[in-house]
């Protein structure tokens, strides 16, 4: 029983060593906090400054870089040629001057279906080589 007595007092005693010193730790802290806010107040406030600015930067850079990207071209005349998405994918990739293998790679089909896709593409456009197809897309703003 002795012995239970003595560890909780030299816990008590501990436990109270203990809270002192973190509270003359929180004293010194506080102290030097004053101290470094007197004599660096220019900095603290252009640091501040310097905060709000980059959070400004970032809101503004991802309100903007963020936005929906608008269709490519111009809806209209895919509208009135009657071009589906995949066909406009397609002529995309023949403007960037890729061929037929290289475009179905990028698309997973097959080369047929490229050939496919640009037969109907010709139809619809009213011209029969690849060069055409692209001027005439350019022209109508269908391609940038």
């Amino acid at each position: 029983m002795k012995s239970r007595r003595i560890q909780w007092r030299f816990g008590g005693q501990m436990l109270g060593w203990g809270a002192a010193l973190a509270g003359g730790a929180v004293l010194l802290a506080w102290a030097d906090y004053q101290r470094m806010a007197r004599t660096h107040a220019a900095d603290i406030a252009l640091l501040l400054v310097a905060g709000l600015f980059l959070g400004l930067g970032l809101w503004l850079g991802f309100s903007v870089w963020n936005r929906p990207a608008l269709p490519p071209g111009n809806p209209a005349a895919v509208a009135s040629l009657g071009l589906t998405p995949r066909e406009v994918e397609v002529l995309g990739l023949l403007a960037a001057g890729q061929a037929n293998k290289e475009i179905a790679r990028a698309l997973g089909v097959s080369p047929n279906t490229v050939k496919t896709h640009l037969t109907r593409l010709y139809e619809k456009l009213g011209v029969s080589s690849r060069t055409a197809a692209i001027a005439h897309a350019r022209a109508l703003g269908v391609i940038g």
